[in-house]
């Protein structure tokens, strides 16, 4: 049907009675336990539009909880009362009632023409048209909704990739805390997210609990007894990758204690043990996303699932429940004791899936980078592996920079599609990449096409030697978003270097970028400033300065919503190309943003990909 859907399941936290609750053709997503424990709230778009429902776990049709005239989302139910909370992208000041009849009004006038006075015009995918996501409560039983932000011209949770992890109920249930950007018209330079305090009856507008860091507040959490109120900070303003520390707070006042100061990890999400001794939490670690216990009082970190990527996971008795995935698996459900022991599957949904499929045998390596810095990658064998044959090598660069190609499985750059068509795949974590302490991660800053590209010079190097069933020869590379731009410069900088390269959604001109993109926060910390104030930051290492080296053929993808990396640097790569008359297609996806979506496109995508790769490299 070229489209997903999800259904709510439900499972034993001892594996036992796996069975589905729902099962509507359209999606049901974001389930929340109701406070009784004998229903499941969540949200579907069975009704034509995004709406909250209800289900009874012992049977019984789900019934429709809200009639709103807008999509609801993020759903968060109270624990301690009768209230549920969602959101609403409404117009500052305006009902949802209002807000829909002033959006049928612009659908239907005959003038297309949008004014803007500040940035945000558009972001990641989308073009502004005013609207906020706000905050919104009502009684589990249905009702009027109340907006708790009427006036912030500001979202909750964050765009585009917030959720409902950015809000909480307080123990009582009678507020709530969430996280929200409310910086007037520096949004567009700014990471100031702060954690707010709503009454839930909205007497009050939101107060500003965390206005002294001028960094990313987010996720807040409390504590079982009530008692504490857990978020992460990060320390340094207008930078968007610096590490993530959980902060306690005695609520509903008192001092803030940084716990994590001196644990060298960026915490990706957490909740709290059953006890509230401790504090669950997901971090990047050396190509894997760990599961830690840290001591609520010490600080000590225990590392309780230390291979995969953890990306769900909760208490559940004397045992933790958490989802993991590989890279030759994707995501099921497994619990394991406290102490990190007696791991045991809860869920093979997919073992059927995976028993049919040919995957390829992978392993971590570890070379001398920049500055003779351990430097850790991945490689993949072929399906079809043997050890006296010589491979061909897909060379796959991740974007971010500050990201990872790790031990994990997911529908976008999965290097088993490249191990099935008769690839060997290297991936480097080179300076800049997560999980290898904050100054790694920080080492790329001012030296996109520095650090980066020498790691990725030796790790190649470094693969080709220690695996002698690669052939050296005959190697591609592909890169999108930084990957992208690193392709481009690879083009100039290192010309010789493959037979073949792929760039999707990659900036040509840093420079012409800048005044491209959306979020400014990003090029002026990497970049060290504006274009007007260092442009030599912005000229240092910029692909467009070197084209005239340009000799390799080159497959460029782009997408025509991608509002980060604009189209016009997919169309002018590959304008540079065809002038020099350097063999070099372009793939184009109206369609698509940063990332391709939809599975008819992703299948063509591959093809293209894959495709290029066999014409250059067999």
């Amino acid at each position: 049907a070229n489209k997903g859907r999800t259904d709510v399941w439900l499972i034993g936290a001892d594996g036992k009675n796996l069975r589905r609750l729902t099962s509507h053709p359209a999606s049901d997503f974001n389930a929340r336990w109701s406070s009784c424990g004998r229903c499941v709230f969540f949200l579907s778009t069975r009704s034509g539009s995004a709406q909250v429902w209800r289900i009874k776990i012992d049977g019984g049709e789900a019934e429709q909880v809200t009639h709103l005239p807008l999509d609801a989302g993020n759903l968060v139910v109270s624990q301690a009362g009768d209230l549920i909370a969602f959101t609403l992208d409404v117009f500052p000041g305006e009902t949802p009632a209002a807000t829909a009849k002033r959006l049928e009004e612009i659908h239907n006038a005959k003038a297309t023409g949008r004014l803007y006075d500040r940035l945000f015009i558009r972001h990641w995918d989308t073009w502004s048209d005013g609207r906020r996501s706000h905050l919104f409560v009502m009684s589990k039983r249905g009702g009027e909704a109340k907006d708790l932000m009427p006036s912030m011209d500001a979202d909750t949770p964050h765009k585009p990739f917030g959720g409902p992890e950015e809000i909480a109920f307080t123990p009582d249930g009678k507020g709530l805390v969430f996280t929200a950007r409310d910086a007037g018209r520096e949004e567009a330079w700014s990471t100031n997210h702060d954690l707010f305090y709503v009454p839930a009856d909205g007497s009050k507008a939101p107060a500003r609990l965390t206005g002294d860091n001028k960094a990313w507040d987010t996720t807040p959490v409390f504590s079982p007894d009530g008692k504490t109120l857990a978020y992460l900070a990060m320390a340094r303003p207008d930078y968007e990758a610096d590490r993530f520390r959980i902060v306690l707070r005695p609520w509903p006042g008192g001092k803030d204690r940084v716990l994590t100061e001196s644990w060298d990890y960026s915490v990706g999400s957490m909740c709290w043990s059953a006890d509230g001794t401790k504090i669950l939490v997901s971090a990047a670690d050396r190509g894997q996303t760990a599961l830690f216990a840290v001591d609520a009082g010490t600080a000590k970190a225990e590392r309780i699932v230390g291979q995969g990527t953890v990306d769900g996971f909760g208490p559940a008795g004397e045992r933790i429940v958490f989802q993991r995935h590989a890279l030759k698996s994707p995501t099921e459900i497994y619990s394991i004791g406290s102490d990190g022991t007696g791991e045991r599957p809860v869920t093979a949904i997919n073992a059927a899936k995976i028993g049919a499929a040919r995957m390829g045998e992978y392993e971590q390596y570890s070379f001398k980078g920049w500055n003779n810095e351990t430097v850790y990658g991945y490689v993949v064998k072929p399906v079809d592996f043997d050890a006296a044959g010589k491979y061909p090598v897909a060379f796959l660069i991740h974007g971010g920079p500050q990201g990872s190609f790790g031990n994990d499985f997911h529908y976008r750059w999965n290097p088993q599609a490249y191990a099935g068509a008769g690839y060997a795949v290297v991936m480097v974590d080179f300076h800049g990449s997560t999980g290898y302490g904050q100054a790694f991660c920080d080492s790329i800053r001012g030296d996109w096409g520095g650090k980066p590209l020498e790691d990725l010079k030796k790790g190649l190097a470094a693969a080709l030697a220690k695996y002698p069933w690669m052939d050296g020869s005959r190697v591609g590379a592909l890169g999108a978003s930084f990957g992208g731009y690193m392709i481009n410069w690879i083009a100039g900088a290192w010309p010789d270097g493959f037979r073949c390269l792929v760039s999707h959604d990659g900036n040509l001109d840093e420079r012409a970028a800048y005044f491209d993109t959306e979020e400014l926060w990003f090029p002026e910390w990497d970049h060290m400033g504006t274009p007007w104030d260092n442009p030599r930051g912005y000229e240092k290492h910029n692909p467009v300065n070197h084209v005239k080296k340009w000799k390799t053929p080159m497959l460029i993808i782009h997408g025509g919503q991608d509002f980060r990396v604009v189209e016009t640097q997919g169309m002018s790569t590959f304008n540079a190309l065809q002038r020099r008359g350097i063999p070099s297609k372009f793939l184009y996806f109206p369609d698509e943003n940063h990332w391709v979506l939809s599975p008819a496109n992703s299948i063509l995508w591959h093809e293209t990909v894959i495709g290029w790769l066999d014409q250059w490299l067999k």
